[in-house]
């Protein structure tokens, strides 16, 4: 049985950048030691999150791909020898940034993906920052695991998590910084963070693979992030959850083989009639 232990990194900003860094570097350490082999840290991390305002002094935030904290998490990875996956500010150009993550590998990089959905909601005012992704839906191949990462907005997506398991996905990381605006947090609080929930074990259900979302915790400015880092299994089954308001590791074993006794009990992908889907690459059919 081919199976490999997963952690997810539910970190808080700190206050600084090094003590955050600190923080996180911890948490990996703690997983490490244990035997997680692919570890997976919260979206733009390493900052508060930056995009609750059009504000032009956050773009300093911005770096490239070779950049401190893409250095940052390939030490990481390898001081543990262990595979890490983080997401950046990157600036590809002069006005031209992207929120992107990077897979690390024993101190390898071994290729990044840029976030293809950008939103642009009361607090999340990415479109005035990121430009879209630009590199399709890759799948990485570690010593371990052919993994997938998506980025927060990415993961409500169906047809996202479709086309990184056709394209030989065992396990599917959405790095994310997903909270409630805490004055709808009494009204809304609760449903929508049990859509977030469901939206993970459908992907992992209709897909027959695991869904691994890690997210941030703490109040910044006026987000509470939820926390509540979860891993599914094929079936989509909680293998594993994080608190609502904890830094923590979030960590779980992962039986690859059970993907292919899955998708033989539940064979979507056989039963697919792609000959009808003309429809999907279009932006509305009505009328």
């Amino acid at each position: 049985m081919r199976t490999v232990r997963i952690a997810l990194i539910q970190s808080k900003w700190q206050g600084t950048r090094e003590t955050t860094l600190a923080l996180v570097s911890q948490l990996v350490g703690e997983a490490a030691a244990v035997g997680a082999k692919i570890v997976c840290v919260p979206e733009l991390f390493a900052s508060p999150y930056p995009c609750q305002s059009e504000d032009h002094r956050q773009f300093a935030l911005g770096e490239p791909l070779d950049g401190p904290t893409a250095r940052w998490l390939q030490e990481l990875s390898a001081r543990w020898r262990i595979v890490v996956v983080g997401s950046i500010f990157e600036r590809r150009d002069a006005g031209v940034y992207h929120n992107s993550a990077l897979v690390c590998e024993e101190g390898r990089l071994l290729g990044f993906y840029r976030k293809n959905h950008i939103p642009d909601d009361p607090c999340y005012y990415e479109k005035f920052y990121f430009a879209p992704g630009d590199l399709g839906y890759p799948v990485f191949t570690t010593s371990w695991a052919r993994i997938a990462v998506g980025i927060c907005w990415d993961q409500w997506f169906p047809e996202v998590a479709r086309l990184f398991a056709l394209a030989g996905a065992e396990i599917l990381f959405f790095p994310t910084a997903i909270g409630w605006l805490i004055p709808e947090k009494a009204s809304f609080g609760a449903t929508q963070q049990s859509a977030w929930e469901i939206i993970h074990r459908s992907h992992a259900i209709a897909n027959g693979i695991f869904v691994a979302a890690t997210n941030r915790v703490g109040v910044e400015d006026n987000v509470e992030f939820w926390g509540a880092s979860l891993i599914c299994d094929p079936n989509g089954v909680l293998l594993a959850k994080g608190s609502l308001d904890q830094p923590e590791v979030v960590m779980a074993d992962c039986e690859l083989d059970r993907i292919d006794v899955v998708r033989t009990h539940w064979p979507f992908l056989r039963d697919r009639r792609v000959d009808t889907y003309q429809g999907l690459l279009q932006r509305y059919l009505r009328g």
